[in-house]
């Protein structure tokens, strides 16, 4: 969920109006996601590769099999994670929907039980019953809820999937550019734009944390920072190795 300002009226009739809302499914974690690994692993390709001195085509080969093959594994992984989550609610939903056709009343007592838990008791705890065993959605839904701990907010594989994709091949494309279009110094430019690019998905992901817009951006270069050196350090030393050669 993206951090915001939580402050809100306590009135009536606009506590009514918020909680007839559904929290909206939000895919921005899909964004960040693709976006620091697509740029993670494309500029560590670039690094690997700069740091063995090997030909610039050989940057680009690799690069951009990089983004489309790893930007799509990672795309299909989180499609398949999140089909699943899907999948799981809807078996469970579908097993409560059975048994509370058939054995309503050992139904019933679960829902006594899991608000007796709560400090339920007496007639406040039959009256709650009552009133969530008289709509079959509402009891369903309760006991999602509260015997498996499944939520009905749950996010489309699809845009997960997409946003995931876009991200990484927009932020994998970043580290290339230079080398693409034959700049002087290309290594430097891929290392100031990988930089922002770094810089910039940390500020974003300060979006759906606790932590300061400018620490978690920071973080975030100082991670990819050190995935950038491990690769350019490897590729440095297979080409002291004589193995690029």
């Amino acid at each position: 969920m993206i951090k915001k300002n939580i402050e809100h009226s306590h009135q009536a009739k606009d506590i009514e109006q918020r909680l007839s809302v559904r929290p909206k499914r939000n895919y921005l974690r899909d964004w960040i996601y693709g976006g620091i690994d697509g740029a993670v692993t494309t500029f560590a390709i670039v690094s690997g590769v700069k740091g063995a001195h090997l030909a610039t085509n050989i940057i680009l080969i690799l690069g951009f099999a990089n983004v489309i093959a790893d930007g799509f594994s990672m795309a299909a992984a989180n499609y398949l994670g999140t089909r699943s989550e899907q999948e799981e609610y809807d078996y469970y939903e579908r097993y409560e929907r059975q048994q509370v056709k058939r054995v309503p009343q050992g139904e019933a007592e679960e829902v006594r039980q899991i608000y007796r838990q709560k400090g339920f008791s007496g007639v406040v705890l039959e009256k709650t019953v009552e009133l969530i065993i008289a709509d079959e959605d509402r009891w369903v839904e309760t006991m999602m809820q509260e015997e498996y701990g499944l939520s009905r907010s749950l996010r489309s594989p699809w845009k997960s999937a997409w946003a995931t994709f876009v991200s990484f091949m927009l932020c994998g494309l970043c580290p290339l550019l230079p080398f693409l279009f034959g700049v002087s110094n290309p290594f430097l430019w891929s290392t100031v734009s990988v930089g922002i690019v770094f810089l910039g998905v940390g500020a974003l992901k300060s979006l759906v944390s606790i932590e300061p817009m400018y620490k978690s951006a920071l973080l975030t270069l100082m991670v990819g920072s050190v995935a950038a050196a491990l690769a350019y350090g490897v590729g440095a030393l297979l080409h002291l190795l004589g193995a690029t050669t």
